[in-house]
């Protein structure tokens, strides 16, 4: 028999990395005979089985005037441990009644006990867990002190008992052989490494009739190419990296920026701006015509969806300087795209020792990557051949079948063999 599994999160919407790796989860979870139910401040998941707390939400403005607190003050004012109790109680409740309502089995924390965004929610989580003792996941994806932001608080004996606490009905999940080794030298915790997926085992849909005008909604003709950078303009996503990188290809071409600067702010984005203008280079940032699903803006343009945008690009970008994982690499390797990536600690450590064929940059772009580039280009069945063995690798190692496998291995933990065959096909 199926459990009642919930998921728990400051947001479980939109294409941010959380969300995305939450859906793949329950798709795995749902495929095992289990039932998913939902917890967090912005939720676009089933009415039915979502539990919408506000509160919940980084966004949200008192919680981000109670962040602002914690990670501005060398003290914390009696006033502010007031408000952190005040909003302890009143999550734990909204907890409880969450795991009454839908009679879960299983807590998933997704990130809530992982970095400090929502303080109260970690703390009333951790009571909650430590009251209860109930069969939890906690699935860690940016630890607090992978951000420097976080590394000055007056919140300390907070972080080190609930980021994560250890207790002995919590198995840690962690994205990247870094985090587990940090996870287990800073705090004596064990955990199980699940990296990041891609459902290889369905090959992504072609382009339909509402997808084949991108290039002409976007200004470029079929002569330019179209170079691809999928992520958000933050800093640690190295853009002027691909704004060089496209310049110096010496090729008519235009950088596609997918994503707007979103919860951290717009003065690099005007830096990426200035810098692309400075090179000479045409750079699209589209972020107003992508969305979650197909439509229309208000002024009546079309909204695609990200994988509307893929096939149209002859090369991918992902020039990061620092990432847990790297989703948009698996996109790239998804959509059969070459793609040039910088190597960041984790691809470094995880994913090159895979064997993937691509175009590589250590932290700057050499003459040697730019002739690998320009040369891969002009050699169509080269990269035929290079995208056919990235697709290869991405089913063997990302693929659903690999989480599957691995939360098998937790729920036998958790409560032995199962005999149903239930599972990803």
């Amino acid at each position: 028999m199926g459990k009642h599994i919930g998921f728990v999160s400051f947001r479980i919407a939109g294409t941010d990395g959380v969300s995305l790796e939450t859906k793949k989860w329950e798709d795995v979870l749902t495929a095992q005979g289990h039932h998913c139910y939902f917890f967090g401040g912005e939720l676009d998941t089933p009415d039915e089985s979502s539990y919408l707390v506000e509160e919940a939400h980084f966004n949200h403005p008192k919680m981000k005037e109670l962040y602002l607190g914690y990670f501005e003050n060398p003290f914390r004012p009696r006033s502010l441990t007031k408000e952190l109790h005040k909003y302890r109680e009143f999550f734990k409740e909204k907890l409880y009644d969450f795991i009454e309502k839908y009679q879960i089995d299983v807590l998933i924390p997704e990130n809530s006990l992982t970095i400090p965004l929502n303080i109260p929610l970690a703390m009333a989580m951790t009571e909650v867990l430590i009251e209860t003792g109930i069969d939890t996941v906690a699935h860690h994806h940016d630890f607090f002190w992978e951000r420097k932001r976080f590394l000055r608080n007056c919140i300390w004996e907070i972080i080190n008992s609930c980021y994560p606490p250890h207790l002995s009905n919590i198995q840690h999940v962690v994205i990247n052989s870094s985090a587990q080794n940090q996870l287990a030298l800073r705090t004596g915790i064990s955990s199980v490494l699940i990296p990041n997926v891609m459902q290889f085992e369905v090959p992504p849909t072609p382009m339909d009739e509402y997808s084949a005008d991108v290039r002409k909604a976007l200004g470029i003709s079929k002569s330019e190419l179209l170079v691809l950078q999928p992520t958000r303009v933050v800093q640690r996503k190295g853009i002027e990296h691909a704004i060089e990188f496209v310049a110096r290809l010496e090729q008519k071409a235009t950088l596609v920026i997918s994503h707007a600067s979103g919860d951290e702010g717009y003065e690099y984005q005007e830096r990426v701006k200035e810098y692309a203008k400075l090179l000479g280079i045409k750079a699209l940032f589209i972020s107003e015509i992508i969305g979650e699903t197909r439509g229309k803006t208000k002024d009546g343009k079309k909204i695609y969806m990200l994988q509307d945008i893929y096939p149209h690009a002859d090369l991918i970008t992902y020039p990061s300087i620092f990432e847990g994982f790297g989703n948009a690499f698996l996109e790239a390797i998804y959509f059969k795209k070459p793609i040039l990536v910088n190597n960041y600690s984790i691809y470094s450590h995880d994913i090159k020792p895979k064997g993937f064929d691509v175009i590589e940059m250590d932290n700057f772009i050499s003459r040697e990557t730019i002739h690998k580039a320009k040369s891969l280009l002009k050699n169509p069945v080269r990269i035929e051949e290079m995208v056919a063995k990235n697709y290869a690798l991405g089913l063997k190692y990302y693929s659903y079948h690999i989480l599957d496998a691995k939360l098998k291995i937790i729920s036998t933990n958790f409560w032995g063999k199962r005999n149903n065959k239930n599972g990803i096909k």
